[in-house]
């Protein structure tokens, strides 16, 4: 077994490294782990996410920059699924109110296509997939996901996305109105890392 374990996570973000830096630090682990942005990954061959699922979209990513990186290399997808909505934003998420948009452009769209629905109608769900890879090998897939419901009206500034309409059942508080460490507790990304870090040792 490997002495410590690190990771690249296959983006160019460091906000989202970090959130994944926190992720680690606030899970009980049984040997160090190292998390670091893919050297160079603006410079590397893109990969162009357009599978119809988040796991399909999270393990092409990890295992087409797993060819261009050495170690082991992690990536995910994520995104609010409506089921009244037939799914949607879903995968398209990110650019469902077009590739510019603004977090408020994608609210806004998705409140209006949410108008003059009532009760369970309004139930949603967010969506995490991590897969990890190393030199073109899938090593791991994992999903979670956390239920909800959209509000009618934005709450909160914290969070980003569309955390200020999902409600979180039981506390009735935004993502966006919790602080970042209890959100990380009871998101649909940390819960997925948090299996995926479970499954780690036997990997190493």
């Amino acid at each position: 077994m490997r002495a410590h374990a690190k990771l690249f996570l296959a983006s160019s973000n460091p906000g989202k490294l970090a959130e994944y830096r926190a992720l680690a630090n606030s899970s009980a682990f049984s040997f160090p782990i190292e998390l670091a942005l893919l050297p160079d990954f603006d410079a590397l061959p893109s990969f162009e996410e357009n599978a119809p699922t988040f796991a399909e979209n999270a393990a092409g990513k990890a295992l087409h920059y797993s060819r261009h990186g050495g170690g082991l290399i992690f990536a995910d997808d994520s995104g609010l699924v409506v089921p009244a909505l037939g799914g949607a934003p879903g995968v398209h998420s990110a650019r469902y109110a077009g590739p510019l948009a603004t977090n408020a452009q994608k609210i806004e769209k998705l409140l209006g296509e949410m108008r003059g629905k009532t009760g369970s109608e309004r139930n949603a769900y967010f969506v995490c997939a991590i897969a990890l890879a190393e030199r073109g090998l899938a090593k791991a897939i994992v999903t979670d996901r956390v239920d909800g419901e959209i509000l009618e009206v934005p709450r909160g500034a914290g969070g980003f996305g569309y955390d200020p309409v999902f409600c979180f059942p039981g506390l009735e508080k935004t993502f966006a109105e919790i602080p970042a460490d209890e959100k990380n507790q009871r998101s649909h990304r940390g819960k997925a890392f948090r299996r995926l870090l479970a499954a780690l040792p036997s990997m190493l």
